[in-house]
Protein backbone atom coordinates (compact mmCIF):
# COMPACT_ATOMS: atom_id res chain seq x y z
CA UNK A 1 0.00 0.00 0.00
CA UNK A 2 1.10 3.37 -0.74
CA UNK A 3 2.14 5.61 2.29
CA UNK A 4 1.38 9.35 1.76
CA UNK A 5 4.15 11.85 2.83
CA UNK A 6 4.07 15.54 3.72
CA UNK A 7 4.45 16.24 0.13
CA UNK A 8 1.22 13.73 -1.16
CA UNK A 9 -0.83 15.77 1.55
CA UNK A 10 -0.04 18.90 -0.38
CA UNK A 11 -0.65 17.66 -3.33
CA UNK A 12 -4.26 18.75 -4.47
CA UNK A 13 -5.05 16.16 -6.79
CA UNK A 14 -4.36 13.79 -3.27
CA UNK A 15 -6.63 16.35 -1.34
CA UNK A 16 -9.35 15.81 -4.19
CA UNK A 17 -8.84 12.19 -4.00
CA UNK A 18 -9.47 11.89 -0.31
CA UNK A 19 -12.45 14.22 -0.37
CA UNK A 20 -14.20 11.66 -2.85
CA UNK A 21 -13.26 8.60 -1.05
CA UNK A 22 -14.29 10.24 2.18
CA UNK A 23 -17.58 11.14 0.74
CA UNK A 24 -18.31 8.17 -1.05
CA UNK A 25 -17.77 5.77 2.38
CA UNK A 26 -19.70 9.05 4.54
CA UNK A 27 -22.74 8.62 2.46
CA UNK A 28 -22.62 4.93 2.03
CA UNK A 29 -22.46 4.76 5.87
CA UNK A 30 -26.11 6.77 6.01
CA UNK A 31 -27.75 5.06 3.30
CA UNK A 32 -26.96 1.45 4.29
CA UNK A 33 -29.49 1.45 7.16
CA UNK A 34 -31.91 2.82 4.69
CA UNK A 35 -31.45 -0.12 2.15
CA UNK A 36 -31.53 -2.46 4.89
CA UNK A 37 -35.03 -0.95 5.85
CA UNK A 38 -36.19 -0.73 1.96
CA UNK A 39 -35.84 -4.93 1.73
CA UNK A 40 -36.90 -6.22 4.92
CA UNK A 41 -39.10 -3.53 6.49
CA UNK A 42 -42.70 -3.96 4.99
CA UNK A 43 -46.33 -2.19 5.64
CA UNK A 44 -49.56 -4.05 4.44
CA UNK A 45 -49.78 -2.49 1.66
CA UNK A 46 -49.41 -3.83 -2.18
CA UNK A 47 -46.56 -4.51 -3.85
CA UNK A 48 -46.51 -1.05 -5.89
CA UNK A 49 -46.93 1.33 -3.25
CA UNK A 50 -44.56 -0.23 -0.82
CA UNK A 51 -41.98 0.29 -4.11
CA UNK A 52 -43.05 3.84 -4.39
CA UNK A 53 -43.49 4.70 -0.69
CA UNK A 54 -39.46 3.27 0.10
CA UNK A 55 -38.26 5.01 -3.29
CA UNK A 56 -39.62 8.54 -1.61
CA UNK A 57 -38.33 7.64 1.87
CA UNK A 58 -34.77 6.57 0.31
CA UNK A 59 -34.95 10.06 -1.76
CA UNK A 60 -35.31 12.14 1.62
CA UNK A 61 -33.05 10.34 3.46
CA UNK A 62 -30.46 11.03 0.47
CA UNK A 63 -31.23 14.56 1.03
CA UNK A 64 -30.32 14.80 4.51
CA UNK A 65 -27.49 12.67 4.28
CA UNK A 66 -26.22 15.57 1.25
CA UNK A 67 -26.96 18.21 4.05
CA UNK A 68 -24.98 16.39 6.66
CA UNK A 69 -22.43 16.27 4.20
CA UNK A 70 -22.55 19.74 3.57
CA UNK A 71 -22.55 20.85 7.03
CA UNK A 72 -19.37 18.36 7.53
CA UNK A 73 -17.67 20.22 4.27
CA UNK A 74 -18.70 24.08 6.20
CA UNK A 75 -16.85 22.52 9.24
CA UNK A 76 -13.37 21.83 7.07
CA UNK A 77 -13.62 25.12 5.74
CA UNK A 78 -14.03 26.94 9.18
CA UNK A 79 -11.33 24.59 10.64
CA UNK A 80 -8.89 25.77 7.43
CA UNK A 81 -9.50 29.40 8.05
CA UNK A 82 -8.43 28.90 11.76
CA UNK A 83 -5.38 26.96 10.43
CA UNK A 84 -4.61 29.79 8.23
CA UNK A 85 -4.96 32.47 11.09
CA UNK A 86 -2.61 30.63 13.28
CA UNK A 87 -0.42 30.40 10.89
CA UNK A 88 -0.44 33.96 9.55
CA UNK A 89 0.09 35.19 12.85
CA UNK A 90 3.11 32.70 13.61
CA UNK A 91 2.24 30.88 16.52
CA UNK A 92 4.89 28.59 15.52
CA UNK A 93 7.01 31.05 17.25
CA UNK A 94 5.36 31.45 20.51
CA UNK A 95 7.54 29.23 23.16
CA UNK A 96 5.80 30.20 26.38
CA UNK A 97 6.14 26.60 27.54
CA UNK A 98 2.71 25.85 27.08
CA UNK A 99 1.77 26.28 23.41
CA UNK A 100 4.56 23.72 21.40
CA UNK A 101 6.63 25.15 18.34
CA UNK A 102 5.24 24.24 15.09
CA UNK A 103 7.35 22.84 12.79
CA UNK A 104 8.09 24.27 9.52
CA UNK A 105 6.21 21.32 7.83
CA UNK A 106 3.32 21.77 9.68
CA UNK A 107 3.07 25.21 8.80
CA UNK A 108 3.66 24.57 5.44
CA UNK A 109 0.77 21.69 5.61
CA UNK A 110 -1.43 24.67 7.31
CA UNK A 111 -1.09 27.42 4.70
CA UNK A 112 -1.54 24.52 2.21
CA UNK A 113 -4.98 23.83 3.65
CA UNK A 114 -5.77 26.96 4.24
CA UNK A 115 -6.72 30.08 2.21
CA UNK A 116 -8.25 33.57 3.15
CA UNK A 117 -11.25 34.26 1.79
CA UNK A 118 -12.25 37.99 -0.04
CA UNK A 119 -15.65 37.84 1.35
CA UNK A 120 -17.12 37.58 4.69
CA UNK A 121 -20.16 35.14 5.06
CA UNK A 122 -23.28 36.41 7.60
CA UNK A 123 -23.71 33.57 9.93
CA UNK A 124 -25.70 33.48 12.82
CA UNK A 125 -23.02 36.16 15.05
CA UNK A 126 -24.34 38.85 12.59
CA UNK A 127 -27.93 38.52 13.76
CA UNK A 128 -26.61 37.43 17.81
CA UNK A 129 -23.52 39.56 17.62
CA UNK A 130 -23.58 38.48 21.76
CA UNK A 131 -22.69 34.65 21.33
CA UNK A 132 -18.97 36.35 20.03
CA UNK A 133 -18.17 36.48 23.58
CA UNK A 134 -19.63 33.34 25.20
CA UNK A 135 -18.64 30.53 23.23
CA UNK A 136 -20.68 27.46 25.24
CA UNK A 137 -23.94 30.15 24.23
CA UNK A 138 -25.06 27.21 21.59
CA UNK A 139 -24.55 24.37 23.65
CA UNK A 140 -27.37 23.17 25.98
CA UNK A 141 -27.13 23.80 29.39
CA UNK A 142 -28.92 20.89 30.05
CA UNK A 143 -28.58 17.49 28.16
CA UNK A 144 -30.47 14.41 28.93
CA UNK A 145 -30.28 12.01 25.73
CA UNK A 146 -29.39 8.66 24.98
CA UNK A 147 -27.90 10.12 21.47
CA UNK A 148 -30.21 8.48 19.14
CA UNK A 149 -29.61 10.01 15.59
CA UNK A 150 -31.25 8.82 12.04
CA UNK A 151 -34.82 8.71 12.89
CA UNK A 152 -37.70 9.33 10.76
CA UNK A 153 -39.58 11.99 12.61
CA UNK A 154 -38.31 14.17 15.29
CA UNK A 155 -40.72 16.57 17.17
CA UNK A 156 -40.06 19.17 19.55
CA UNK A 157 -42.47 19.73 22.44
CA UNK A 158 -40.51 23.07 23.79
CA UNK A 159 -42.48 24.07 27.69
CA UNK A 160 -42.28 26.57 30.02
CA UNK A 161 -42.88 26.83 33.85
CA UNK A 162 -46.93 27.92 33.98
CA UNK A 163 -48.29 29.72 36.55
CA UNK A 164 -51.37 28.29 37.05
CA UNK A 165 -50.68 24.00 35.99
CA UNK A 166 -48.96 22.26 33.83
CA UNK A 167 -49.85 19.82 30.94
CA UNK A 168 -46.39 18.55 30.06
CA UNK A 169 -46.83 15.17 31.48
CA UNK A 170 -50.32 14.37 30.25
CA UNK A 171 -49.04 15.51 26.15
CA UNK A 172 -45.92 12.73 26.82
CA UNK A 173 -48.15 10.33 28.29
CA UNK A 174 -50.68 10.34 24.66
CA UNK A 175 -48.01 11.25 22.22
CA UNK A 176 -46.35 8.04 23.57
CA UNK A 177 -49.05 5.89 24.14
CA UNK A 178 -50.66 6.71 20.61
CA UNK A 179 -47.23 4.92 18.79
CA UNK A 180 -46.89 1.17 18.16
CA UNK A 181 -43.45 -0.16 19.64
CA UNK A 182 -42.31 0.21 15.84
CA UNK A 183 -43.17 4.09 15.84
CA UNK A 184 -40.99 4.28 18.55
CA UNK A 185 -37.62 2.81 17.43
CA UNK A 186 -37.78 5.56 14.86
CA UNK A 187 -38.74 8.58 16.33
CA UNK A 188 -37.39 11.21 18.88
CA UNK A 189 -39.33 13.39 21.19
CA UNK A 190 -37.04 16.31 22.04
CA UNK A 191 -38.66 17.83 25.59
CA UNK A 192 -37.07 21.69 25.54
CA UNK A 193 -37.46 23.44 28.93
CA UNK A 194 -37.44 26.97 27.95
CA UNK A 195 -36.39 28.04 31.19
CA UNK A 196 -33.11 29.57 32.59
CA UNK A 197 -33.61 28.37 35.88
CA UNK A 198 -31.57 25.15 36.23
CA UNK A 199 -33.38 24.00 39.53
CA UNK A 200 -36.78 23.94 37.47
CA UNK A 201 -35.13 22.17 34.71
CA UNK A 202 -33.70 19.94 37.06
CA UNK A 203 -36.99 19.50 38.58
CA UNK A 204 -39.28 19.00 35.20
CA UNK A 205 -36.17 16.17 33.87
CA UNK A 206 -36.65 14.43 37.24
CA UNK A 207 -40.04 14.24 36.65
CA UNK A 208 -39.86 12.90 33.45
CA UNK A 209 -37.44 10.39 34.37
CA UNK A 210 -39.58 9.02 37.18
CA UNK A 211 -42.97 8.46 34.42
CA UNK A 212 -40.90 7.33 31.81
CA UNK A 213 -37.94 6.10 32.23
CA UNK A 214 -38.11 3.01 29.51
CA UNK A 215 -38.36 6.04 27.02
CA UNK A 216 -35.59 7.60 28.23
CA UNK A 217 -33.20 4.58 28.15
CA UNK A 218 -34.41 3.63 24.61
CA UNK A 219 -33.38 6.84 22.78
CA UNK A 220 -37.45 7.93 22.38
CA UNK A 221 -37.50 10.70 24.78
CA UNK A 222 -34.55 13.44 25.26
CA UNK A 223 -34.41 16.52 27.40
CA UNK A 224 -32.27 19.79 26.59
CA UNK A 225 -32.67 23.63 27.86
CA UNK A 226 -30.66 26.41 26.53
CA UNK A 227 -28.40 28.88 28.35
CA UNK A 228 -29.55 32.17 29.02
CA UNK A 229 -26.17 33.65 27.46
CA UNK A 230 -27.96 32.43 24.18
CA UNK A 231 -30.84 35.10 24.15
CA UNK A 232 -29.99 39.10 24.08
CA UNK A 233 -30.43 41.14 26.87
CA UNK A 234 -34.69 41.42 26.99
CA UNK A 235 -34.28 44.73 28.71
CA UNK A 236 -32.97 46.27 25.74
CA UNK A 237 -35.38 44.91 22.61
CA UNK A 238 -36.98 47.58 20.21
CA UNK A 239 -40.89 47.73 20.69
CA UNK A 240 -42.62 46.36 17.68
CA UNK A 241 -46.30 46.60 16.74
CA UNK A 242 -47.35 48.61 19.45
CA UNK A 243 -47.39 45.74 21.47
CA UNK A 244 -46.66 46.21 25.86
CA UNK A 245 -42.35 45.03 26.29
CA UNK A 246 -43.87 41.78 28.15
CA UNK A 247 -45.40 40.97 24.92
CA UNK A 248 -42.75 41.71 22.94
CA UNK A 249 -40.57 39.91 25.21
CA UNK A 250 -42.36 36.87 25.02
CA UNK A 251 -42.88 36.42 21.66
CA UNK A 252 -39.19 37.12 21.16
CA UNK A 253 -38.06 34.72 23.59
CA UNK A 254 -40.45 32.21 21.70
CA UNK A 255 -38.70 33.20 18.24
CA UNK A 256 -35.33 32.33 19.61
CA UNK A 257 -36.46 29.17 21.54
CA UNK A 258 -37.74 27.37 18.32
CA UNK A 259 -34.49 28.15 16.48
CA UNK A 260 -32.46 26.69 19.02
CA UNK A 261 -34.20 23.81 19.18
CA UNK A 262 -34.68 23.07 15.00
CA UNK A 263 -31.15 23.46 15.40
CA UNK A 264 -30.82 20.69 17.63
CA UNK A 265 -33.13 18.37 16.02
CA UNK A 266 -32.06 18.69 12.49
CA UNK A 267 -29.32 16.69 12.15
CA UNK A 268 -31.32 13.71 14.26
CA UNK A 269 -34.03 13.11 11.49
CA UNK A 270 -35.92 13.16 8.42
CA UNK A 271 -38.76 15.01 9.10
CA UNK A 272 -39.26 17.64 12.14
CA UNK A 273 -42.59 18.14 13.37
CA UNK A 274 -42.95 21.15 15.86
CA UNK A 275 -45.66 20.48 18.84
CA UNK A 276 -46.88 22.08 22.12
CA UNK A 277 -46.80 21.03 25.91
CA UNK A 278 -50.48 21.49 25.96
CA UNK A 279 -51.67 18.72 23.02
CA UNK A 280 -53.61 15.67 22.30
CA UNK A 281 -53.23 13.39 19.54
CA UNK A 282 -54.82 10.59 18.18
CA UNK A 283 -53.51 7.30 17.81
CA UNK A 284 -51.66 6.18 14.66
CA UNK A 285 -50.88 9.38 14.44
CA UNK A 286 -46.77 9.22 13.33
CA UNK A 287 -47.97 6.45 10.41
CA UNK A 288 -50.58 9.04 9.02
CA UNK A 289 -47.82 11.89 9.26
CA UNK A 290 -44.80 9.46 7.70
CA UNK A 291 -47.47 7.97 5.29
CA UNK A 292 -48.57 11.63 3.79
CA UNK A 293 -45.18 13.57 3.53
CA UNK A 294 -43.99 10.38 1.36
CA UNK A 295 -46.78 10.21 -0.49
CA UNK A 296 -46.31 14.49 -1.49
CA UNK A 297 -42.62 13.35 -1.95
CA UNK A 298 -43.73 10.49 -4.50
CA UNK A 299 -46.16 12.78 -6.20
CA UNK A 300 -42.99 15.23 -6.65
CA UNK A 301 -45.03 18.23 -4.51
CA UNK A 302 -42.21 20.54 -3.33
CA UNK A 303 -43.79 20.84 -0.11
CA UNK A 304 -42.50 22.89 2.31
CA UNK A 305 -44.73 22.45 5.14
CA UNK A 306 -47.52 19.44 5.73
CA UNK A 307 -50.00 20.88 8.26
CA UNK A 308 -51.77 18.10 10.62
CA UNK A 309 -52.74 20.90 12.78
CA UNK A 310 -55.05 24.55 12.22
CA UNK A 311 -53.95 26.16 15.12
CA UNK A 312 -50.71 28.13 15.60
CA UNK A 313 -47.42 26.32 15.04
CA UNK A 314 -49.12 23.29 16.78
CA UNK A 315 -48.58 19.70 14.25
CA UNK A 316 -46.19 21.41 11.44
CA UNK A 317 -43.93 19.10 9.99
CA UNK A 318 -40.04 20.45 7.49
CA UNK A 319 -37.81 18.26 6.16
CA UNK A 320 -35.08 18.41 8.29
CA UNK A 321 -33.06 19.77 5.36
CA UNK A 322 -34.64 22.97 5.23
CA UNK A 323 -34.89 23.96 8.97
CA UNK A 324 -32.27 26.11 8.37
CA UNK A 325 -34.39 28.61 6.37
CA UNK A 326 -36.77 28.79 9.58
CA UNK A 327 -33.89 28.96 12.06
CA UNK A 328 -32.66 32.22 9.82
CA UNK A 329 -35.92 33.64 9.24
CA UNK A 330 -36.27 33.44 12.95
CA UNK A 331 -33.00 34.85 14.10
CA UNK A 332 -32.95 37.49 11.43
CA UNK A 333 -36.91 38.62 12.60
CA UNK A 334 -37.03 37.49 16.27
CA UNK A 335 -37.76 40.81 17.22
CA UNK A 336 -40.24 41.76 14.74
CA UNK A 337 -42.76 39.50 14.52
CA UNK A 338 -44.71 36.57 16.22
CA UNK A 339 -43.00 32.95 15.37
CA UNK A 340 -46.33 31.95 13.32
CA UNK A 341 -46.17 34.82 11.55
CA UNK A 342 -43.01 34.62 10.36
CA UNK A 343 -43.76 31.45 8.70
CA UNK A 344 -46.36 33.13 6.81
CA UNK A 345 -44.56 35.66 5.48
CA UNK A 346 -41.17 33.28 4.60
CA UNK A 347 -43.59 31.39 2.63
CA UNK A 348 -45.22 34.42 1.02
CA UNK A 349 -41.72 35.86 0.34
CA UNK A 350 -40.44 31.87 -1.58
CA UNK A 351 -43.67 31.56 -3.89
CA UNK A 352 -45.64 34.90 -4.05
CA UNK A 353 -45.81 36.99 -6.89
CA UNK A 354 -45.85 40.68 -6.38
CA UNK A 355 -47.09 41.22 -9.64
CA UNK A 356 -50.11 38.65 -9.07
CA UNK A 357 -52.98 39.24 -6.99
CA UNK A 358 -53.89 38.10 -3.22
CA UNK A 359 -55.75 35.57 -4.81
CA UNK A 360 -52.85 33.94 -7.10
CA UNK A 361 -50.67 33.77 -3.81
CA UNK A 362 -53.38 31.82 -2.07
CA UNK A 363 -53.25 29.21 -4.64
CA UNK A 364 -49.27 29.32 -5.00
CA UNK A 365 -48.85 28.85 -0.86
CA UNK A 366 -51.21 26.12 -1.13
CA UNK A 367 -48.73 23.83 -3.37
CA UNK A 368 -46.15 24.19 -0.59
CA UNK A 369 -48.03 24.47 2.52
CA UNK A 370 -50.83 21.46 2.25
CA UNK A 371 -52.95 20.98 5.05
CA UNK A 372 -54.10 17.35 5.94
CA UNK A 373 -57.53 16.91 7.51
CA UNK A 374 -58.83 15.90 9.59
CA UNK A 375 -56.52 17.20 12.25
CA UNK A 376 -54.20 14.87 14.21
CA UNK A 377 -53.49 17.28 17.14
CA UNK A 378 -55.58 19.53 19.52
CA UNK A 379 -54.72 21.59 21.51
CA UNK A 380 -56.07 21.68 24.88
CA UNK A 381 -54.45 24.18 27.68
CA UNK A 382 -56.26 26.61 29.12
CA UNK A 383 -53.91 28.92 30.22
CA UNK A 384 -51.06 30.23 28.65
CA UNK A 385 -47.79 30.49 29.09
CA UNK A 386 -47.79 34.64 28.67
CA UNK A 387 -48.39 35.42 32.49
CA UNK A 388 -52.28 36.49 32.93
CA UNK A 389 -53.89 35.33 30.11
CA UNK A 390 -56.44 32.59 30.43
CA UNK A 391 -57.18 30.97 27.33
CA UNK A 392 -60.79 29.66 27.36
CA UNK A 393 -61.69 31.65 23.94
CA UNK A 394 -63.07 29.58 21.25
CA UNK A 395 -63.50 32.25 18.57
CA UNK A 396 -65.23 31.15 15.69
CA UNK A 397 -63.86 33.91 13.38
CA UNK A 398 -60.60 32.75 13.94
CA UNK A 399 -60.78 29.72 12.48
CA UNK A 400 -59.25 29.17 9.08
CA UNK A 401 -58.00 32.79 9.36
CA UNK A 402 -54.66 33.63 8.29
CA UNK A 403 -52.09 33.99 10.69
CA UNK A 404 -50.86 37.26 9.35
CA UNK A 405 -54.27 38.88 8.96
CA UNK A 406 -55.50 40.18 12.33
CA UNK A 407 -52.66 40.68 15.35
CA UNK A 408 -55.48 41.02 17.86
CA UNK A 409 -56.80 37.62 16.81
CA UNK A 410 -53.58 35.88 17.28
CA UNK A 411 -53.49 37.10 20.75
CA UNK A 412 -56.27 34.39 21.36
CA UNK A 413 -55.83 32.30 19.02
CA UNK A 414 -53.78 29.65 20.95
CA UNK A 415 -56.94 28.92 23.13
CA UNK A 416 -59.34 27.74 20.16
CA UNK A 417 -60.06 24.54 19.65
CA UNK A 418 -59.43 22.71 16.37
CA UNK A 419 -62.79 21.96 15.20
CA UNK A 420 -61.34 18.92 12.81
CA UNK A 421 -59.85 17.42 15.56
CA UNK A 422 -63.40 16.05 17.07
CA UNK A 423 -63.94 15.86 20.36
CA UNK A 424 -61.72 15.14 23.32
CA UNK A 425 -62.02 12.42 26.09
CA UNK A 426 -62.80 13.75 29.10
CA UNK A 427 -63.79 10.40 31.23
CA UNK A 428 -64.00 7.30 30.78
CA UNK A 429 -67.28 5.10 31.73
CA UNK A 430 -67.04 1.73 33.31
CA UNK A 431 -70.53 -0.34 34.17
CA UNK A 432 -69.48 -0.51 37.88
CA UNK A 433 -71.41 -2.35 40.67
CA UNK A 434 -74.50 -0.77 42.24
CA UNK A 435 -73.96 1.38 45.15
CA UNK A 436 -74.68 4.01 47.39
CA UNK A 437 -72.04 6.84 46.23
CA UNK A 438 -71.51 9.48 48.89
CA UNK A 439 -68.51 12.95 49.62
CA UNK A 440 -68.18 15.81 51.28
CA UNK A 441 -67.01 17.90 48.51
CA UNK A 442 -68.98 20.10 46.78
CA UNK A 443 -69.33 19.18 42.86
CA UNK A 444 -69.27 21.83 40.43
CA UNK A 445 -72.42 22.43 38.37
CA UNK A 446 -73.65 18.73 37.31
CA UNK A 447 -70.42 17.04 37.45
CA UNK A 448 -71.29 15.05 40.29
CA UNK A 449 -69.71 11.76 41.58
CA UNK A 450 -73.20 10.24 41.19
CA UNK A 451 -73.35 10.62 37.30
CA UNK A 452 -69.31 10.16 37.06
CA UNK A 453 -69.88 6.35 38.83
CA UNK A 454 -72.78 5.51 36.20
CA UNK A 455 -70.33 6.83 33.45
CA UNK A 456 -72.61 9.45 32.50
CA UNK A 457 -69.81 11.89 33.07
CA UNK A 458 -66.76 12.91 35.50
CA UNK A 459 -67.09 14.45 39.01
CA UNK A 460 -65.01 17.81 39.26
CA UNK A 461 -64.72 18.50 43.36
CA UNK A 462 -64.02 22.13 44.72
CA UNK A 463 -60.83 22.58 46.93
CA UNK A 464 -60.88 18.38 48.88
CA UNK A 465 -60.04 19.59 52.77
CA UNK A 466 -57.71 16.95 54.85
CA UNK A 467 -60.53 14.15 56.01
CA UNK A 468 -62.83 14.24 52.97
CA UNK A 469 -63.85 11.25 51.52
CA UNK A 470 -65.43 9.89 48.44
CA UNK A 471 -67.42 6.90 49.52
CA UNK A 472 -69.42 3.78 47.77
CA UNK A 473 -71.22 1.35 49.70
CA UNK A 474 -72.44 -1.77 48.68
CA UNK A 475 -75.43 -3.60 49.36
CA UNK A 476 -75.15 -6.73 49.49
CA UNK A 477 -71.70 -6.67 49.83
CA UNK A 478 -69.59 -7.54 47.19
CA UNK A 479 -66.08 -9.48 46.08
CA UNK A 480 -64.07 -6.95 44.18
CA UNK A 481 -61.18 -8.33 42.06
CA UNK A 482 -59.60 -4.59 41.23
CA UNK A 483 -60.02 -1.02 40.71
CA UNK A 484 -58.63 1.82 38.81
CA UNK A 485 -59.09 5.38 39.83
CA UNK A 486 -57.99 8.04 37.42
CA UNK A 487 -57.69 11.94 38.36
CA UNK A 488 -57.70 14.45 36.60
CA UNK A 489 -58.43 15.21 32.59
CA UNK A 490 -56.93 15.88 29.55
CA UNK A 491 -58.12 19.77 29.83
CA UNK A 492 -57.11 20.06 33.50
CA UNK A 493 -54.29 17.93 34.09
CA UNK A 494 -53.75 19.14 37.91
CA UNK A 495 -56.64 18.93 39.11
CA UNK A 496 -55.63 15.42 40.84
CA UNK A 497 -56.39 14.02 44.17
CA UNK A 498 -52.73 13.77 45.77
CA UNK A 499 -52.02 12.14 49.13
CA UNK A 500 -55.36 10.20 48.79
CA UNK A 501 -55.41 6.49 49.90
CA UNK A 502 -57.70 3.53 48.67
CA UNK A 503 -59.50 1.62 51.34
CA UNK A 504 -61.61 -1.18 51.70
CA UNK A 505 -64.03 -2.62 54.96
CA UNK A 506 -64.48 -6.05 54.40
CA UNK A 507 -67.50 -7.90 55.68
CA UNK A 508 -65.44 -10.72 57.91
CA UNK A 509 -63.45 -9.04 61.15
CA UNK A 510 -60.08 -8.10 60.31
CA UNK A 511 -58.59 -10.54 63.03
CA UNK A 512 -59.68 -13.21 60.36
CA UNK A 513 -56.98 -12.40 57.82
CA UNK A 514 -53.60 -13.14 58.16
CA UNK A 515 -52.52 -10.95 55.53
CA UNK A 516 -53.78 -7.91 57.92
CA UNK A 517 -52.68 -9.35 60.98
CA UNK A 518 -48.89 -10.12 59.58
CA UNK A 519 -48.88 -6.34 58.80
CA UNK A 520 -48.52 -6.85 55.12
CA UNK A 521 -51.16 -4.42 55.26
CA UNK A 522 -51.78 -1.06 57.22
CA UNK A 523 -55.92 -0.56 58.96
CA UNK A 524 -57.14 3.12 59.97
CA UNK A 525 -58.99 3.44 63.29
CA UNK A 526 -62.36 2.72 62.09
CA UNK A 527 -60.96 -1.05 60.99
CA UNK A 528 -60.60 0.04 57.19
CA UNK A 529 -57.73 -1.90 55.04
CA UNK A 530 -55.44 0.49 53.37
CA UNK A 531 -54.79 -1.27 49.81
CA UNK A 532 -53.58 1.64 47.60
CA UNK A 533 -52.95 5.34 46.72
CA UNK A 534 -52.83 7.36 44.00
CA UNK A 535 -49.48 7.99 42.08
CA UNK A 536 -47.72 11.50 40.49
CA UNK A 537 -50.11 11.20 37.53
CA UNK A 538 -52.95 10.99 39.45
CA UNK A 539 -53.79 7.16 39.05
CA UNK A 540 -54.74 4.41 41.97
CA UNK A 541 -54.97 0.94 40.43
CA UNK A 542 -54.51 -2.66 41.49
CA UNK A 543 -56.13 -5.66 42.69
CA UNK A 544 -57.66 -6.83 45.76
CA UNK A 545 -56.94 -10.10 47.77
CA UNK A 546 -59.36 -12.69 47.61
CA UNK A 547 -58.52 -13.87 50.88
CA UNK A 548 -60.63 -10.39 51.98
CA UNK A 549 -63.80 -12.10 50.72
CA UNK A 550 -66.61 -9.68 50.38
CA UNK A 551 -66.34 -6.07 50.92
CA UNK A 552 -68.79 -3.98 52.34
CA UNK A 553 -67.45 -0.25 51.46
CA UNK A 554 -64.40 1.10 49.66
CA UNK A 555 -63.56 4.64 49.99
CA UNK A 556 -61.17 7.63 48.92
CA UNK A 557 -59.81 8.74 51.92
CA UNK A 558 -57.83 12.25 51.62
CA UNK A 559 -55.04 13.37 54.17
CA UNK A 560 -53.98 16.98 52.93
CA UNK A 561 -55.56 19.65 51.71
CA UNK A 562 -55.76 20.11 48.10
CA UNK A 563 -54.80 23.96 46.67
CA UNK A 564 -56.58 22.85 43.35
CA UNK A 565 -60.07 21.06 42.87
CA UNK A 566 -60.44 17.75 41.69
CA UNK A 567 -61.71 15.64 38.82
CA UNK A 568 -62.21 12.10 38.99
CA UNK A 569 -62.61 10.90 35.57
CA UNK A 570 -62.17 7.42 35.68
CA UNK A 571 -64.12 4.55 37.98
CA UNK A 572 -64.08 1.28 37.92
CA UNK A 573 -64.85 -1.45 39.94
CA UNK A 574 -64.12 -4.45 39.16
CA UNK A 575 -66.07 -7.70 40.58
CA UNK A 576 -65.89 -11.56 40.52
CA UNK A 577 -68.68 -11.61 37.94
CA UNK A 578 -67.06 -8.92 35.62
CA UNK A 579 -65.19 -10.74 32.22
Amino acid sequence: MRRLTLSAYQDPSVGRMLRRRLGVVFTAALLTPAFVLFFINSPDLSGEQVLVQRIAELRERLHHAEMLNQERLHDVIVLSQKFNILTHAGVGNLTNGRIPILSQETRELLANLSHTPDLHLPSIYSYLPHLLHTPDATTPAFKLSKGRHSATMVMGVPTVKRQVQSYLMTTLRNLIDSMSIEEMDECIIVVFVAEWDLDYVHQVASQIERQFPEHLESGLLEVISPPEEFYPNMDKLKQTLGDPMERVRWRTKQNLDFAFLMMYAQPKGTFYVQLEDDIQTKKGYIATMKKFALQKTSEKKNWFVLDFCQLGFIGKMFKCVELPYLVQFFIMFYNDKPVDWLLDYLIQTKICNLDKDTKHCKKAKENVWIHFKPSLFQHIGTHSSLKGKVQKLKDKTAVGIPVANSHNVKKYRKGLKDKQFGKVQLYFPHDNPSAVVETQIKPYKTYTLQRAYRGESYFWGLLPQQGDMLQFTFDPPIVIKGYLFRSGNVEHPSDRFYNTTVEVLPVQPLSNLEDVQSGKYKTTEDNFIVIGDFDDMGVAEGKISESFGEIKTLRLSIHVESENWAILSEIHIETAEAR
